[in-house]
């Protein structure tokens, strides 16, 4: 099978990572295969943000947990099952944003083009990250920190910019199975 196709075919979401730092080396390709994605007039609209400090992800932490509270509550009635099962997840772990990885990259893009390009430079580097036997995950809950003061700092947030991430990395404790696909809706004309 081609090799983009496996990748694709393969790659999950990791939410169970074991300590095992991950070298600067392998972050940088990580990130340079983000950089490497399509961007609407090549604008290139973003820049990279690594996290890997203890006492940064656990302010990262305090700052998102509230607001992933708050959607979670929103979809109790909406889809009783799910919340059930993120219920039990944020009691069972330390960390239900970030899952505790090695590596939290944060992508922050502005301008025109960001919600048309950033998307991709994100997907380029999970790809890229399950090549080198990183498991990565996108995390919604994750980039819900920016009306924090003191995050807003830490990653030299400006006012034009949003963050498209952040992407966790780190070698995977447990790897999940493939979850059943849809058929594609595809209509021929």
């Amino acid at each position: 099978m081609n090799a983009v196709i496996d990748a694709i075919r393969k790659r999950r979401s990791v939410r169970s990572y074991d300590s095992r730092p991950v070298s600067r080396e392998t972050i940088r390709t990580v990130i340079e295969a983000g950089n490497e994605a399509p961007s609407a007039m090549n604008s290139q609209p973003w820049r990279f943000v690594v996290v890997e400090e203890t006492k940064i992800k656990e302010t990262l932490l305090r700052a998102a947990l509230p607001n992933a509270q708050k959607i979670l509550e929103m979809i109790k009635d909406v889809n009783p099952e799910r919340y059930e099962m993120i219920k039990k997840r944020y009691a069972e772990l330390k960390d239900p944003v970030y899952y505790s990885a090695p590596v939290i990259v944060f992508v922050i893009g502005s301008g025109r083009y960001a919600d048309h390009s950033c998307p991709l430079a994100c997907e380029n580097m999970m790809l890229a990250a399950h090549s080198l036997g990183l498991g990565s995950c996108w995390v919604g809950f994750g980039a819900m920190v920016t009306e924090d003061a003191e995050v807003r700092g830490i990653l030299a947030l400006q006012e034009e910019e949003k963050v498209y991430g952040p992407i966790l990395l780190g070698y995977p404790r447990d790897y999940p199975e493939r979850p059943a696909k849809h058929e594609p809706k595809v209509t021929w004309l």
